[in-house]
């Protein structure tokens, strides 16, 4: 069997932490800030943690290496 391939848009976009965790910049942070408060916006800096096991299942996967 080959071995199997990273999907590498996913690589670039996703990291994995030590415990298994995946996290991944937030979405809506790229224009039409006028819309949003200024809490939402400072929440939204930075990165996040996926929080549904199905996700981060699928993810995972893509991820192998």
């Amino acid at each position: 069997m080959p071995k199997m391939k990273t999907n590498r848009a996913s690589a670039k976009r996703f990291k994995v932490t030590a415990n298994g965790g995946i996290k991944s910049a937030n979405a809506y942070t790229s224009h039409r800030f006028h819309g949003k408060t200024k809490k939402q916006r400072r929440q939204l800096r930075g990165t996040s943690m996926m929080k549904s096991d199905t996700i981060k299942k699928t993810y995972r996967q893509l991820l192998q290496k």
